[in-house]
């Protein structure tokens, strides 16, 4: 049947001016935002933000001192069983079945959604664990343990996914591979909310992001419109041993130079002439460019120091 017009066609998540204190520390302070449905949705900040409180308001594990929370048309406080059939959640240490194969763990949770076989199957292959699923879950690898947690979150096909950190600790080629899935899952329409620690898989991943400092939202768009409105500043990475600093930083156009490692990096608002400059000085071999990204968008914002410098 096709769905009735209702709260169903609104947006997936709305929250207005909520508030959350711990004692004297204020970790949720006024945070107002709208998810729209399909949207891909990353919520960033440093450790203490109050990403983590934020997400468990919304997944109705905490309830919010003041202000309103409307998840897919209802509000997830005190704790709503008919929500609970319609939103997935991946934490960032999920518990596991771990003496069952990989597809008798998703064929139980399954089951506690009143689902059948045919469902853990769907969804060990939306995840890429077909081929695994009669591998028992403590043999897998870093990433198809992470891989089988989003599969669980998926299971009962939800609405709603809430993924906490899942790249969290794994090596870049298994991150790398986990971003298909997670691609495949914003490509189907889901609306997913995202925490993450990775700004490169954020800005890779997310329609929009919101960067949180303080319980606040110091900045919420896509992040294209956030990098476009951060530092025009361009990096130049000359290699060290063919341009030392004093004569980098008397290169006109130079704002800043500094070393990097193995690299004297220069900051310009004019790359054109800089690296001109650069090729009449040490040649370009070598030479790297670096625009601005969304890591120095959330650099500013959140005052962490900046490693580069």
């Amino acid at each position: 049947m096709p769905p009735t017009a209702g709260p169903q066609d609104g947006p997936a998540v709305v929250l207005d001016a909520v508030h959350k204190r711990y004692g004297a520390v204020q970790a949720v302070d006024g945070v107002s935002l709208t998810v729209p449905r399909g949207e891909f949705f990353g919520l960033l900040g440093p450790n203490g933000a109050g990403k983590t409180t934020l997400v468990e308001i919304m997944e109705g594990q905490r309830r919010a001192d003041s202000g309103t929370v409307t998840v897919l048309g209802r509000s997830p406080w005190p704790r709503d069983p008919a929500l609970l059939t319609r939103i997935g959640v991946q934490t960032q240490s999920s518990a596991f079945f771990v003496r069952l194969t990989a597809r008798e763990h998703l064929r139980t949770v399954a089951a506690l959604y009143r689902g059948d076989d045919a469902a853990a199957e769907r969804a060990l292959a939306s995840v890429g664990l077909t081929e695994q699923g009669g591998t028992r879950v403590d043999d897998l690898s870093g990433g198809q343990r992470q891989r089988l947690a989003i599969a669980s979150a998926l299971v009962h096909e939800p609405e709603l996914i809430f993924l906490d950190e899942p790249t969290a600790a794994l090596d870049p080629q298994a991150r790398r591979a986990l971003w298909q899935v997670l691609r495949d899952l914003k490509g189907a329409g889901r609306t997913i909310i995202y925490t993450t620690h990775h700004l490169d898989e954020a800005e890779e991943l997310c329609d929009r992001v919101a960067i949180l400092v303080d319980g606040r939202v110091a900045a919420l768009d896509s992040p294209g419109r956030l990098i476009e409105q951060g530092s025009p500043t361009t990096r130049l990475l000359v290699p060290a041993e063919r341009l030392d600093l004093d004569t980098a930083r008397g290169i006109p156009g130079v704002e800043r130079a500094t070393l990097e490692g193995d690299s004297v990096v220069l900051e310009t608002l004019d790359a054109g002439s800089v690296l001109a400059a650069v090729d009449a000085l040490a040649g370009l071999r070598g030479v790297r460019t670096r625009t601005s990204g969304l890591e120095d968008v959330y650099l500013q914002l959140t005052g962490a120091p900046d490693p580069r410098a």
